[in-house]
């Protein structure tokens, strides 16, 4: 039996990083980038004002204040996008707005707050220094830089500098699809007749949820019996997706047949079993070279199981650089009673106590419990050689969500688990 850590490097060790496509860009949101964007041109492209206010010579005013007022005369305008076309000679001043470019012969703006007008003349009382408030011709990139690299992620400022740049469209890693297949003789769907001894599947709907929030594609290939047969049909049909997950059948019951099933496919068996708690009987491998995923069958083992193994592998697949949620310590509220050779991963809510992360569980944890998943921000991390846990312990949590300010430690070391 696997440790989890060790698991997690047999899986990244056989997934490989998908191809890449180009999208525009709004499309890109959230995607990894597969190519290297240079910058075409300076960003500003010219010299430009950061504010309303006027143009001139630094020289002509380097002496001005209230005291000692300089006049200047007025000679045009430089709004944005029309660009005052002449040269600014001593003793004159162009009106200049926020954006629009500055004239040949200034060298600085001056802000309308220390100005004033009488007719065609400009009064300045201030004397700002050279190049005040003025944005200079490639400030932010300049021709020929790359600015965004491979692997990076694109989200909103990365649109933006794309669109400034001129780039339409972009190239990405792909988002692998995910075949997602529900196995159990007692599973019906939502829209299914309920009877006694069956339950609703929510695995294929959780699971997907878990496809969808990483990025990749989920594909729903239904419930399967407990039939070699009707397994082996629907597995197939997974097939043309990049990856597969089932849930259910991988323990050692007179049901379970899903690992047998897998093998009359071909499957190329990486391990089976993992030393964690909930999701022991999990099982990994390959068809043709597509990796495999058996998870448990109990809701909220599944969901656990998807965060430790199949979502770094998604995420590897799609170009991530950082394939794992973060880990925090945290202080125990609590007693826990944990008995086990296991490492536990208990379900927790996360707050916060005078500059303290505490940690407290979410109730029952039962791997059939999901309003368990629902209230936990994280899983506790338990060795089983430092049982017994006591309230005032200091625990490592794998943050899932939450909206709390968090320090991650650093570097994130899963070897940990």
């Amino acid at each position: 039996m696997l440790d989890i850590g060790e698991a997690q490097r047999k899986i990244l060790e056989e997934i490989p990083v998908l191809g890449s496509e180009r999208i525009h860009i709004l499309e890109a949101l959230g995607r990894v980038l597969a190519q290297d964007v240079e910058a075409i041109r300076d960003v500003p492209p010219a010299d430009n004002s950061a504010m309303d206010g006027y143009c001139c010579k630094a020289q002509d005013i380097q002496h001005a204040s209230v005291e000692t007022p300089i006049r200047l005369r007025m000679i045009g305008e430089s709004p944005a996008g029309k660009p005052f076309q002449g040269t600014v000679g001593p003793g004159e001043a162009v009106r200049v707005m926020t954006g629009g470019l500055i004239p040949n012969g200034a060298d600085t703006v001056i802000m309308v707050e220390f100005t004033e007008r009488t007719g065609e003349d400009l009064i300045c009382l201030q004397a700002p220094g050279v190049g005040a408030h003025i944005r200079r011709t490639g400030e932010d990139v300049r021709a020929g830089e790359v600015v965004l690299a491979v692997g990076d992620i694109v989200r909103p400022p990365e649109v933006g500098m794309l669109a400034t740049l001129g780039h339409a469209y972009v190239h990405v890693y792909q988002r692998p699809v995910v075949a997602i297949l529900s196995t159990g003789d007692e599973l019906v769907d939502l829209d299914e007749p309920f009877s006694p001894g069956k339950v609703v599947c929510s695995n294929s709907y959780s699971l997907a949820a878990q496809v969808y929030e990483c990025g990749a594609i989920p594909l729903s290939l239904g419930i399967a019996t407990d039939d070699h047969e009707h397994q082996r049909s629907r597995i197939s049909d997974g097939l043309r997706a990049d990856v597969l997950v089932t849930s259910g059948g991988v323990s050692v019951g007179n049901y379970d047949l899903v690992k047998d099933t897998l093998a009359q496919l071909g499957m190329q068996l990486k391990f089976w079993k993992v030393n964690m708690k909930p999701g022991k009987p999990l099982v990994f491998g390959t068809i043709a070279k597509k990796p495999v995923f058996g998870l448990p069958g109990n809701p909220t083992s599944a969901m656990i199981s998807f965060e430790q193994f199949v979502r770094p592998a998604l995420l590897k697949m799609m170009g991530h650089k950082n394939l794992w949620r973060p880990l925090v310590e945290a202080v125990l509220e609590e007693d826990l009673k944990i008995a086990s050779d296991r490492v536990h991963l208990v379900r927790c809510k996360l707050s916060e106590k005078e500059g303290t992360i505490m940690a407290r569980p979410t109730g029952t944890q039962s791997s059939g419990a999901l309003r368990s998943m629902i209230l936990a921000d994280g899983l506790m991390i338990l060795p089983p050689e430092r049982v017994p846990f006591r309230a005032g312990n200091t625990v490592k949590v794998q943050v899932l969500h939450g909206g709390m300010p968090l320090v991650p430690l650093s570097p994130y070391d899963h070897e940990s688990f």
